[in-house]
């Protein structure tokens, strides 16, 4: 086998101005002005992750990933983490373009706030290179969120300028801190303790799983305050802040660092609490429903860095096989590349069009302006999509392995890691089995299995008809008899069928945003949505039209 010269077009340079899918998603979504200052300033920041960023991401990944620098050369107990040159580069660059902060305050240019939309365009391109370094920025994220949200105002004043930081003030990153090490998933055996000084409230105990530990300025913390109730509902959300005023640590150690299989750009650790001051948020008896509100968020960010490795693995894989021979030919001549890439390219449109289509109803109910269904309705697209995508970005660096043959798995290659930061992505912010549970509650309290057939019968209603619409309106008649039946079941049954009807969804979710796209843009788009539905629910019998390989020239 051996590499062909100038098969294609210069190696990709900017990984937005090549998404056509992006940019016709954010045409739809923000108006002319913003659209305008979007696509400019993601033109520079597409180049920058796409450049410098992808090859910060590679050295911090093999040779400069985060270390614990427990004492100082006094024996003096530091707990600081320590980061390349690099990385603390990337951190600038990344947090002054406004990932964070525009959510919550006005961009100069504009004179007015952003929106999630913008925000997550951002973390999808910059998980491109270095989805390690969007597990800090989701953190941010969820700080900020936290803050803005449900902190009394001198608590806001205290902190959120910081976190919120494009460069004017000492930037606070996040961190929000929830797993303990006797209960994991289940955060209602957290033993955190708070005690009342008189003055101050402290913190007494350790969490075992807190990522970005060392490098934020100030963490979100579950703790129980004495005398409150066994369980999730005793937990009150605290902010406490690293350091205190005069610098020094707050009471509070990194024990150590984790050894991770990826996403090694961000330090996780065991940190230990011994009287840290922090600050309650909010009511003190709503901690766990302010967490989990976070929680969801965060499931969002999970699903984009998803996405973000899905397209990275696409592009690498493309130009790869677009440069070599084999047995005579370029290998995207052979129906079986063909049908690899035409399949990828597929998943991977529906799927960031759907989760845009997802975030475009958060912004809506993070607003205050969604309806009761629209609340219901968002939690339950969070939960299903956060499942899909992660498996899916799994599955993408797989593939993208396996068509780069034996280099694949040479670290040389950009591949291994993205496996390897993929791989994470199924865990945090809830396993398959923590989504199915919400899935399972959401149908239960709020009867979310009639709304999602509901939603999806009237979105179908405004597509014109079709054959394509004919599958989907088919399927979704299957779906709904399926969920009748699922919600009859005991709850046994239900537990073991739940990751299913979530797929389902899923799917069902993702069909619908594809025939809205192929009815919009036609072309290519209808192309995209052939190949998904067929591909996704299993259409194609032996020895019918290989329809990835009669549409490849089109669609990759």
């Amino acid at each position: 086998m051996k590499v062909l010269q100038n098969v294609v077009a210069e190696k990709e340079t900017n990984f937005f101005t090549s998404d056509d899918t992006l940019q016709k998603i954010l045409g739809q979504m923000l108006d002319q002005e913003f659209y305008d200052y979007a696509v400019r300033e993601l033109v520079d920041f597409g180049a920058l992750v796409c450049g410098e960023i992808d090859a910060r991401a590679k050295h911090t990944d093999r040779e400069g990933e985060p270390r614990l620098i427990r004492y100082d050369k006094y024996g003096e107990e530091v707990s600081e983490i320590w980061v390349n040159e690099g990385y603390k580069k990337t951190v600038e660059q990344t947090y002054n373009t406004g990932i964070v902060g525009y959510v919550h305050k006005e961009i100069p240019e504009l004179g007015r706030k952003g929106n999630y939309i913008y925000s997550f365009a951002q973390g999808y391109l910059l998980s491109h290179a270095e989805p390690g370094f969007y597990c800090p920025v989701t953190l941010t994220l969820a700080t900020a969120y936290l803050l803005d949200h449900f902190a009394d105002e001198e608590l806001k004043a205290k902190f959120l300028p910081h976190v919120c930081s494009t460069g004017e003030v000492e930037l606070y990153e996040g961190a929000t801190f929830l797993t303990e090490r006797q209960g994991g998933s289940d955060v209602g055996a957290n033993i955190l303790e708070a005690r009342f000084d008189g003055t101050n409230y402290r913190l007494y105990g350790e969490k075992y799983f807190a990522s970005n530990a060392g490098m934020c300025g100030v963490a979100m913390v579950l703790a129980r305050m004495p005398d409150a109730p066994k369980g999730s509902k005793g937990l009150t959300l605290f902010a406490v802040p690293w350091r205190k005023e005069d610098g020094s640590l707050n009471h509070l150690r990194i024990r150590r660092l984790k050894d991770k299989l990826g996403v090694r750009a961000v330090p996780s650790g065991e940190v230990e609490f011994d009287g840290s001051i922090a600050y309650v948020v909010g009511d003190p008896t709503k901690g766990i429903y302010y967490m989990l509100e976070a929680l969801n968020l965060s499931r969002i960010c999970n699903g984009i860095a998803s996405v973000g490795i899905m397209r990275r693995a696409f592009i690498e894989s493309k130009y790869y096989v677009s440069n070599r021979e084999a047995f005579g030919q370029r290998l995207t001549n052979y129906p079986m590349i063909q049908d690899s890439l035409a399949k990828m390219a597929a998943k991977l449109h529906v799927e960031v069009a759907t989760m845009f289509d997802l975030i475009q109803l958060y912004d809506v109910v993070t607003r205050g302006q969604g309806t009761e269904r629209d609340i219901i309705m968002n939690r339950l697209n969070i939960a299903i999509m956060k499942k899909e995508t992660a498996e899916q970005s799994i599955h993408f660096a797989h593939e993208a392995i396996e068509l780069h043959g034996g280099n694949g798995y040479i670290e040389d290659f950009v591949t291994p890691r993205l496996l390897r930061d993929a791989q994470v992505l199924t865990v945090w912010e809830g396993t398959a089995n923590i989504l199915a549970l919400e899935v399972i509650r959401l149908f239960k309290k709020y009867n979310a299995h009639q709304l999602f057939v509901d939603e999806m019968n009237q979105r179908l209603k405004k597509v014109r008809d079709s054959k394509l619409k004919q599958i989907v309106v088919e399927k979704l008649g299957q779906l709904e008899a399926a969920l009748e039946t699922f919600v009859s079941l005991d709850e046994a049954a239900q537990t073991f069928e739940g990751k299913g009807i979530a797929q389902q969804l899923a799917w069902m979710y993702e069909s619908v945003v594809a025939l809205e796209w192929a009815n919009r843009y036609g072309g290519k788009y209808e192309k995209l949505a052939e190949i998904y539905l067929e591909d996704t629910w299993k259409l194609r019998k032996l020895g019918d039209p290989m329809k990835t390989v009669l549409y490849f020239d089109d669609v990759v």
